[in-house]
């Protein structure tokens, strides 16, 4: 029997979402395709998911360039007796800062537009691509609270996050009555990862999300009857005003 797989897009550090995801994978039996912008960080958490008897392969991946992506899915998909083509895609890739609205520049804009939303775009169509003809798989897009409104300082975040959310509920709409389970997550308040533990190595634990609690989420999202599909989930702490 071949093993199942998946395709993690947009992973960074060890201790981040992305790499949380590959590591819930490998120790459910799937061998994880590991993609990131970052050689030295995949080929991290390859490593670490190798040494603790799981399968993983680390792909250098910039989700904002097209033929790069292309490659990385006819890669996944290509025949191989003991693994199976992948039934899972998570499009993880994103960029976050404040910045004022008259000090954006149409460089930074496009930047966010292009990690944030277009990465989503060219994720999702290949994920479409291949899983709708075989009636079957996830795709699952990361979100947040930005993709419901925009704050100050936030409108290149708030953009970018607000269209792939769209991008989502159209391939939801368009793939799922193909067999196709599309969902997008909406990551309401901090994740406890590098990212934010490196600008604020102080804050409360308490009142973060846990990485490997959303991972078990998204999990949850992929293994779900077809007769009750998730298209939105929201996450937050306890803690999270909302």
């Amino acid at each position: 029997m071949s093993t199942p797989s998946a395709i993690i897009v947009g992973v960074g550090a060890e201790r981040g979402l992305g790499a949380a995801l590959c590591r819930l994978l490998a120790d459910k039996g799937y061998h994880v395709v590991v993609a990131g912008r970052t050689a030295a960080k995949i080929n991290q958490v390859a490593a670490t998911i190798q040494v603790a008897g799981g399968s993983a392969e680390a792909i250098e991946t910039d989700a904002t360039d097209e033929a790069a992506v292309i490659r990385l899915f006819e890669h996944a998909f290509t025949t191989r007796n003991d693994i199976a083509p992948p039934d899972l895609v998570v499009f993880n890739a994103g960029i976050n800062r404040q910045i004022g609205f008259r000090d954006l520049t149409a460089a930074q804009f496009e930047e966010f537009w292009r990690i944030c939303c277009f990465g989503g775009f060219l994720v999702g169509r290949e994920a479409a691509r291949h899983l709708a003809p075989l009636g079957r798989g996830t795709v699952i897009f990361t979100g947040a609270s930005a993709s419901l409104r925009g704050k100050a300082g936030f409108a290149q975040f708030a953009a970018a996050k607000a269209g792939l959310r769209m991008i989502s509920q159209s391939m939801a709409r368009e793939f799922g009555p193909l067999g196709l389970h599309v969902a997008h997550t909406i990551i309401d308040g901090g994740i406890d990862g590098e990212r934010l533990r490196s600008r604020r190595p102080d804050v409360d634990a308490d009142g973060l999300l846990n990485i490997d609690a959303i991972a078990e989420s998204y999990w949850h999202i992929h293994r779900q009857h077809p007769s009750a599909w998730t298209q939105e989930l929201d996450l937050r702490p306890y803690k999270e005003n909302f």
